[in-house]
């Protein structure tokens, strides 16, 4: 019996893209070469064949353009041009400046300070580690992806305070095709934006919806954080830095999941919506009919109706009780949660104390 296994294919960050320009802009500076793929290590000491679309030369400095690679890895800026301009300056140091659609820091909590450009700590250190290898003293090291103002709408950076573009990234330069547990981490540092910012109290919203809802409800927008489906992983990741209080805030769909204890909420990984409503709903006395027309609906829309037929909202703050206790158990009463339930229309359904 033979099985087929689909291997991916992996690819490497927009901060591998930026050391590979800054060498070729390098060895064009030194040598006079213009290369068509250099070969970078890795932080973690993987070697990175990488193309070179082309090097430039500029008055006052060399520009290299590299295609943006992800592999099999679902990142938005696979096949974006990552423009890498090298200039020499008198000191013995590399200064990193911002170009066009690469972002700058507005808010405390990043790895950098506010007002650097967008170029993250492990970038940083490959391109030393390029630049070491031909010994020239300082360098101003210039990145840019032209279409990185556009790109940067599609990600966190407009919550996280990195304003202008995207952010220059990657722990390594290799890009591994784990799409689900770097999209967790890409979550996280929501939670450290909010705490520089002074906010003990967050609230939680796994979509649009508690998002909306929240901001109807006067929270801050600083004290807002996008959960996606991991509110799990979101509320042990608050609890290691201490955050004393979460407010979750969402549609009846997701959140009815915590109150069964489920704390990956995708549909894929476990779903327990309409049977969580069924068992809340019997115990409050509705007959064995009605209760099987929970069970058979489609959506937890579907079985709202059911239940507002039956006069029975009331079970909707019993719900968000329990998924408060439900989430304060999965982090051991580290944290204080409260709950907060709604529909697809924004309106609230439910709420504890």
């Amino acid at each position: 019996m033979t099985t087929d296994k689909k291997f991916l294919r992996g690819g490497y960050t927009t901060g591998a893209c930026a050391a590979a320009g800054v060498k070729a802009a390098l060895i064009y500076m030194t040598t006079g070469e213009i290369i068509s793929e250099v070969e970078i290590t890795a932080l973690d000491g993987t070697p990175l064949k990488i193309p070179v679309k082309s090097v430039e030369k500029f008055s006052d400095g060399i520009r290299a353009e590299i295609i943006k690679d992800s592999g099999d890895d679902p990142d938005i800026t696979n096949g974006a041009s990552v423009f890498t301009t090298v200039r020499r300056i008198f000191a013995d140091k590399i200064i990193f400046r911002a170009g066009l659609g690469v972002g700058h820091i507005t808010k405390a909590g990043l790895q950098l300070k506010v007002g650097e450009p967008a170029i993250n700590p492990k970038p940083r250190e490959l391109i030393r580690n390029v630049a070491e290898e031909f010994n020239i003293g300082g360098l101003e090291v210039e990145i840019s992806i032209p279409n990185g103002v556009e790109l940067a709408k599609k990600t966190l950076n407009p919550i996280l305070g990195v304003e202008g573009g995207l952010s220059i990234i990657g722990t390594t330069g290799v890009l591994r095709p784990m799409s689900e547990e770097a999209f967790k981490n890409s979550l996280v540092p929501q939670i450290d934006v909010a705490k520089a910012a002074g906010f003990d109290e967050l609230i939680f919203v796994p979509g649009k919806i508690g998002e909306t809802i929240a901001k109807k409800l006067g929270f801050n927008d600083g004290a807002i954080i996008q959960t996606s489906n991991f509110i799990g992983f979101m509320l042990e990741a608050a609890a290691e830095r201490q955050i004393p209080k979460i407010i979750l805030c969402g549609h009846l769909g997701k959140l009815v999941k915590v109150a069964a204890g489920v704390f990956h909420t995708h549909n894929r990984v476990a779903d327990a919506r309409l049977e969580t409503l069924a068992a809340y709903a019997a115990a409050e006395g509705l007959p064995a009919t009605e209760v099987q027309k929970i069970l058979n609906a489609n959506t937890t829309e579907d079985a709202a109706q059911i239940i507002s037929a039956n006069h029975l909202e009331k079970i909707y703050n019993k719900i968000a009780e329990r998924a408060s206790l439900r989430a304060e158990r999965y982090v051991f009463g580290k944290l204080e949660v409260k709950t907060i339930l709604v529909d697809f229309a924004g309106n609230i359904l439910g709420s504890d104390r």
